[in-house]
């Protein structure tokens, strides 16, 4: 390699670079957003148009340039010359704004945008916007439900590999915080104190429209959407749309009929995770959610506050036509279509309609056990009218 001066290089390549929004020429300083000095030598033989040395192509499974300081070896000179400024602790480019200093170009270039606020990388489904191209793509992933990065342990997955290299480490490093109620271990103490709110029932977030409570504030941001009629993630099969990511991708499984999540002790599969953990229990008859009140455990915290309401009385859920109280959303919905004269779920053997799909499944097992007990006399298919 031939080299030119600091005084040479801005001839070198003024005109093909300067408006280049990221130079990966280390040496570079001749971007607006390059305000220090020359500090550092580049190759003589220039540059082409798409602003890359010529002759600078790394070949295919070579690394000849060695650092001297600790034997790592790269493709390209360039690169070296980046690396050992580890070692040197130089930082040739600084932000002219707070002062700060780089070891690369395009680092100072994504700094400055913060002090720009600029986010040049859209989201064309909400219109958010991102510093880096890769946040963007990431943030895609909310969208089109997709979560590519699976952990082979347990089989959850995730939209980004940092989410799931920090999820791995809770099957491996010290989980020193447990619940003295269940005996479940965290790697944090705010982890804890969130699941123990399982047990006690508390539930600090409380929605100021309906004053639903929540236990997380991420939960009650979710909840929101049900009052605002936001569903920001649609399915591109059959364009249904979703208040969470995770509610598109378990919803997308019922398209492909995927059930990942499959007991080792029954074979029994799931499509999501959750389930799986719950149907565990029916093997090992853990009931770790207890009233304080009288001492009764259930499988599920949600079936926990629902009974608690047993205790306190509460029926959050009012029916607008006739006042009536209920304490599940189910058991009103299901009320409502008595006002509506709604029918929705009909036998498709004898054609006769029910409110519920309850009612449905009992009178099909009625008539089951009227028929015998071959099952295969009478079946009796759910079919929701229209």
């Amino acid at each position: 390699w031939g080299l030119r001066t600091d005084t040479e290089h801005p001839e070198l390549h003024q005109d093909t670079l300067a408006t280049q929004s990221s130079c990966n020429i280390n040496a570079c300083s001749q971007q607006k957003e390059c305000q220090g000095p020359i500090t550092d030598t580049v190759g003589e033989k220039g540059f082409s148009q798409t602003g890359s040395l010529q002759g600078r192509q790394p070949t295919s499974g070579k690394r000849p340039h060695k650092c001297t300081e600790c034997e790592k070896s790269f493709t390209s000179l360039g690169n070296l010359q980046c690396h050992q400024r580890l070692h040197t602790g130089e930082r040739p480019y600084k932000c002219t704004e707070c002062g700060r200093s780089f070891t690369q170009c395009g680092n100072l270039n994504r700094h400055l945008q913060l002090h720009t606020g600029e986010k040049p990388y859209k989201c064309t489904e909400c219109g958010k916007g991102f510093r880096r191209s890769a946040n963007l793509q990431s943030h895609q992933r909310l969208h089109t439900g997709e979560r590519p990065y699976k952990c082979d342990e347990c089989g959850k997955d995730f939209i980004v590999p940092r989410d799931l290299k920090r999820h791995q480490r809770s099957h491996t490093v010290e989980r020193p915080y447990k619940c003295a109620e269940c005996g479940k271990n965290f790697t944090k103490s705010r982890e804890l104190n969130v699941h123990q709110r399982s047990h006690t029932g508390e539930r600090p977030y409380k929605c100021a429209e309906c004053g639903k409570s929540f236990t997380r504030s991420g939960h009650l941001q979710v909840h929101k959407r049900l009052h605002t009629g936001e569903r920001p993630y649609k399915c591109a099969e059959c364009g249904k749309s979703f208040t969470t990511s995770r509610d598109l991708q378990r919803h997308q499984r019922s398209h492909t009929g995927e059930k990942p999540y499959q007991c080792a002790e029954c074979g029994k599969r799931f499509r999501q995770s959750g389930h799986l953990q719950i149907h565990h229990r029916s093997h090992t008859g853990e009931r770790p959610y207890k009233c304080t009140e009288c001492g009764k455990s259930f499988t599920q915290s949600r079936n926990l506050q629902t009974h608690q309401q047993s205790h306190t009385g509460e029926r959050p859920y009012e029916c607008t036509e006739c006042g009536r109280s209920f304490t599940r959303s189910g058991h009103l919905q299901r009320h409502q279509q008595s006002h509506a004269g709604e029918r929705a779920y009909k036998c498709v053997e004898c054609e006769k309609s029910f409110t519920s799909l309850r009612e449905l499944v009992i009178h099909e097992q009625a008539a089951l056990r009227w028929k015998g007990t071959n099952s295969n006399i009478l079946t009796c298919t759910v079919h929701v009218s229209t």
